[in-house]
């Protein structure tokens, strides 16, 4: 995906409408797009978080890691997703796994780049710290039903 197509498609994307234009310029230049094949990790509970990501096209599946067995989903995000924030909190480590359920088109952001540039632009910080908040309550929300889930015998998901 071109460039510009990434900016055009970043503008209109829920979670970045509202960004100033030089912030949206900004996090368009740090974006790149990937395809992933069904199965195929797209990060890894515990290792360097430096990305997020915006589903473009595909499914993906949040899992906490299991000691044996499968892991346990917790979360299936589909078309305009938005994956990950371990990038934006110390120490910059996944807090879970993701695994494309189906092949995906992710738009894939330098985190580590961005967050340099929120510590030298608070306006910037504070914007995408509000919307990563939501994106984290939304996660932790679903990892407390997928536990309910779990343990009441209730498998699907």
């Amino acid at each position: 995906m071109a460039e510009v197509d990434l900016r055009s498609y970043l503008s209109q994307h829920p979670f970045f409408v509202g960004l100033n234009e030089q912030h949206l310029d900004l996090v368009a230049s740090l974006s790149t797009s990937a395809r992933y094949g069904t199965q195929q990790r797209v990060f890894k509970y515990d290792t360097d978080a430096n990305q997020f990501y915006v589903l473009r096209e595909g499914k993906v599946g949040v899992e906490i890691p299991a000691v044996a067995g499968e892991p346990l989903r917790i979360q299936t995000v589909g078309n305009g997703g938005v994956l990950g924030w371990s990038w934006l909190i110390p120490p910059y480590r996944w807090a879970f796994d993701a695994r494309a359920l189906s092949p995906s088109e992710i738009v894939v952001l330098d985190g580590a780049r961005l967050r340099s540039e929120c510590d030298n632009d608070p306006r910037l910080g504070y914007e995408l710290m509000k919307r990563f908040a939501a994106l984290m309550a939304e996660r932790l929300n679903a990892s407390r039903l997928a536990a309910i889930r779990h343990y009441s015998g209730d498998y699907s998901s």
